[in-house]
């Protein structure tokens, strides 16, 4: 561009004139296929971009389904959808990164074309004053040339501009989750120690099972029986003691009687001597 431009300077200079017809027009063509190819390039690139969202939030819910499939360590398993969720966010980032590159180059063209439409009217405003129409109908060719590549350009900029303000959008709102997945993490770990020492509590107990309080209440019924013997043979120890005490008494009283007849006796034979 600037090289025509150049071109144009000396041309005017020297009061040349070159005849507009194939020149004008391998210059629109080429015009014309920037445009166009930029507007190609712009439209798979906004695929791409709008498609990393869809295939990152798939294999998330791909890798979680299969993980819980496959009944893996919790914990484990939510480190990993952190690191899945990390990877996928530097992917969104680079995918904007490309969108907000292609919306810069797309209007990095399309302001050149501006510029140069711009400044072939003045080179056409500066032939009609020197009076070489000719030139002057070069210029005005020339500026219609840039005027189509920035039409072209146009609808892939604002559309290469709306793409791009989405996917920053996206990925702040991935970023956002992920930032809460973080924060939930340490909540959800200890939620998951805390049910796998209940449920170990609850195996155990039940691990126990009906047997082990069977024989505990056998054990206890024993003792219960042996307490009862103890008692019994207590209570007839008790009966038989209760029963020799009286017959010693009984024996003793005799003795008393048979000693008090004898001393009688013997107190009567006295008196009669």
């Amino acid at each position: 561009m600037t090289h025509e431009l150049v071109n144009f300077g000396v041309t005017l200079v020297r009061r040349r004139a070159v005849g507009p017809g194939s020149a004008a027009r391998k210059s629109t063509a080429g015009w014309t296929a920037v445009g166009s190819r930029s507007g190609q390039g712009h439209e798979g690139e906004t695929k791409m971009a709008k498609g990393m969202f869809s295939r990152m939030a798939d294999i998330l819910r791909s890798n979680l389904n299969e993980a819980l499939d496959r009944a893996e360590d919790p914990e484990k398993l939510i480190r990993q959808m952190i690191r899945e969720m990390e990877e996928a966010v530097n992917k969104a980032t680079a995918s904007v990164g490309t969108a907000v590159a292609n919306q810069k180059r797309l209007e990095r063209h399309y302001h050149e074309q501006a510029k140069q439409a711009t400044e072939w009217e003045r080179k056409a405003e500066r032939a009609v004053s020197a009076g070489e129409d000719d030139l002057a109908r070069r210029a005005l060719e020339r500026r219609a040339v840039f005027e189509r590549a920035a039409a072209d350009l146009g609808p892939a900029m604002e559309e290469s501009k709306r793409t791009a303000d989405q996917l920053r959008e996206q990925l702040r709102e991935l970023k956002g989750k992920l930032e809460e997945a973080r924060t939930r993490q340490g909540t959800l770990m200890a939620r998951h120690r805390a049910a796998e020492a209940r449920k170990r509590l609850a195996q155990s107990i039940h691990g126990l099972g009906d047997d082990a309080f069977s024989s505990f209440e056998r054990f206890e019924q024993r003792v219960e029986e042996s307490e009862a013997e103890a008692e019994a043979h207590a209570e007839i120890a008790d009966d038989l003691g209760d029963v020799e005490t009286r017959v010693n008494r009984l024996d003793r009283q005799g003795n008393v009687e048979d000693e008090l007849r004898a001393l009688k006796d013997r107190l009567m034979k006295e008196r009669k001597s």
